[in-house]
């Protein structure tokens, strides 16, 4: 059994964690993260290093949950998150505009998702490959973890990748298995 809720978690120099009862704030160089720890679980800063307790044994999940948690948002505003798609296909391509995303994904329309706030979105196109491109890579990024992620998502259901040809949205380390098509007798 996983006992992920007993790892202390170190704070690096840069990130400063207060502590007001339930309440937990974490600063760093990127930004801010707070969040509301559930009774029966407490946390305490032992110079410069969070240490997460629970007070009765039925109380394992929240535990390590909430201590997964402190630690991403600790990551997060120390380093951030980041999630890369790639956009394979011939003329699919991506591109920002203000704090929309306008992306050609073979459809008879342009797709335009408006980007949240507290996220920052990079789409680059190969050199050279401006008018015809193969495989353009959009790099998300931010505090959160679990919004950088469902952003994430959000654009790869837009077009996720079909087995046969390998065109459409996803992850840069996904691996998608190419399925044999029919053959002619």
């Amino acid at each position: 059994m996983s006992r992920i809720g007993d790892l202390p978690i170190s704070i690096p120099e840069k990130v400063e964690v207060s502590i007001k009862g339930k309440d937990i704030v974490v600063k760093g160089p990127l930004g801010q993260s707070d969040f509301t720890v559930l009774s029966g679980v407490n946390v305490k800063n032992n110079d410069g290093v969070l240490v997460v307790t629970r007070e009765s044994d039925s109380l394992r999940a929240i535990h390590g949950m909430t201590r997964a948690l402190l630690n991403n948002m600790v990551i997060g505003v120390s380093t951030g998150w980041s999630k890369t798609l790639q956009f394979i296909g011939t003329g699919f391509n991506a591109k920002m505009q203000g704090k929309w995303l306008r992306c050609n994904l073979g459809f008879s329309h342009e797709v335009i998702v408006e980007v949240p706030a507290h996220l920052s979105v990079e789409a680059a196109t190969p050199e050279g490959k401006q008018a015809l491109a193969v495989n353009v890579e959009v790099k998300i990024s931010g505090i959160d973890k679990e919004e950088v992620g469902k952003f994430a998502d959000q654009i790869r259901k837009i077009k996720p990748p079909e087995n046969y040809k390998g065109k459409g949205v996803r992850y840069k380390d996904e691996y998608v298995k190419i399925k044999q098509g029919k053959k002619a007798e």
